[in-house]
């Protein structure tokens, strides 16, 4: 209210926004989920915060992640878990379960996350909300906390399409205190919301992403898809070469996370926590000639999925193949890696957004992946939104109540 007695109002002026626990915040402790930054407290912004602070929002806390933003789920975490707002006992998704659990409960309008192999989109996926994995160098890394370097994105995560799109305007830009920002000029990514997406060409890639696919996501898919040709989209299939290459992400991922804290690991292993400390440790095991052979493949799959985004304008996937699982379940080896569907876009680089499509028969939200060409977040968002105001799924809530009786 100051500030628009001042007329120094800015564009998301009183908006209150909450901050995934990797993002460093000026004199607010920082975790990232571990004891070994338990007292943290950061004497500077991350760019991102700093940069939603000049656009005035208000910030309203941090919100938990997996510790290091490694994992979907908590075995033996130091704080207490993040549960999914539609069903307790069902996890919110991870690594940015705080994010997602906060907007799908309504205690913030907007969040930020970070998305190295899905860390954006599932939490939104689960917990019924609209995430958004920019480009990669769209939005600035300085100040978050690393899991992995070339891998990491930083993204809005809201509601609406809209919202998200109006976070992405005051994030994006180059940053010089993060090596892979880009300068590719920043759109106002809400001008074209309301263009119609008649005549756009929307290709559905069946291999690999439909691996495994739970028939209800299976269905609210094609769901989607019909509600894409009602717009007058034109829908066809088409064929990634190389998806399977999707998965060398892994190797990249461990290899990069146990260089970033290797020393941490050999001086303080035990403030590490146990499964984490056996994930990272698994890094080392990451030959150099994997490292390479891993980036290679990587390369040959970003080439590929050019290569098709010449032809379409945004592809579009389920977001995870099944819903939600239940904390007790999640460990089954019958649930597929719920990031399947989304490395590949971390691998590639691409802008890929999370958007609710639907919800299952016991009540859990069900999403749409698209994605798009590099730096072309205007038409990603366009579609979404496009898609959002032509069905009623991201105005349903969850029936919150109160938590009693032990956490899983």
């Amino acid at each position: 209210e100051a500030a628009l007695r001042r007329g120094a109002a800015g564009p998301l002026t009183g908006v209150p926004v909450a901050y995934k626990d990797l993002y460093a915040t000026r004199g607010v402790r920082t975790t990232a989920g571990s004891a070994l930054l338990a007292d943290w407290v950061p004497d500077h912004d991350a760019t991102c915060v700093a940069r939603l602070a000049r656009a005035g929002v208000v910030m309203l806390g941090k919100l938990i992640t997996h510790e290091f933003a490694f994992g979907i789920q908590f075995p033996g975490h130091r704080f207490r878990p993040a549960r999914n707002p539609w069903n307790a006992a069902h996890i919110p998704g991870g690594s940015s379960s705080g994010s997602g659990a906060a907007l799908a409960a309504g205690l913030v309008a907007g969040s930020l996350g970070s998305d190295t192999g899905g860390s954006i989109r599932g939490p939104a996926a689960f917990c019924g909300v609209v995430g958004l994995k920019p480009t990669y160098g769209r939005a600035s890394r300085a100040g978050v906390v690393t899991l992995s370097w070339t891998l990491d994105h930083t993204g809005p995560m809201a509601r609406t399409v809209e919202d998200v799109a109006l976070l992405l305007g005051a994030l994006a830009g180059h940053d010089p205190a993060d090596p892979a920002s880009s300068r590719a000029p920043v759109a106002d990514y809400t001008a074209g919301l309301g263009q119609p997406v008649r005549g756009l060409r929307i290709g559905v890639p069946r291999d690999y992403f439909h691996d495994g696919l739970d028939p209800e996501v299976a269905r609210a898919f094609e769901e989607a898809l019909a509600a894409l040709r009602g717009l007058g989209a034109l829908v066809e299939d088409v064929e990634i070469p190389h998806i399977w290459d999707a998965w060398a992400f892994m190797a990249i991922m461990l290899a990069e996370a146990f260089a970033y804290h290797e020393r941490d690991l050999r001086e303080r292993p035990g403030l590490y926590g146990e499964v984490l400390r056996e994930k990272m440790l698994a890094g080392a095991l990451v030959s150099a000639s994997e490292y390479v052979q891993a980036q290679r493949l990587r390369a040959r799959l970003a080439g590929a999925m050019a290569a098709v985004l010449r032809r379409v304008d945004v592809l579009a996937t389920p977001t995870t193949p099944k819903p939600a699982p239940t904390f007790a379940t999640v460990h089954d080896p019958d649930f597929p890696f719920a990031r399947s569907n989304m490395a590949p876009f971390n691998m590639s680089g691409l802008p890929a957004l999370a958007l609710p499509c639907g919800f299952s028969a016991s009540g859990l939200p069900l999403s749409l992946q698209l994605a798009g060409r590099p730096f072309d977040e205007t038409t990603v968002l366009r579609v979404g939104h496009a898609y959002e105001q032509a069905t009623a799924w991201h105005r349903r809530r969850p029936p919150l109540t109160p938590l009693t009786g032990a956490i899983p």
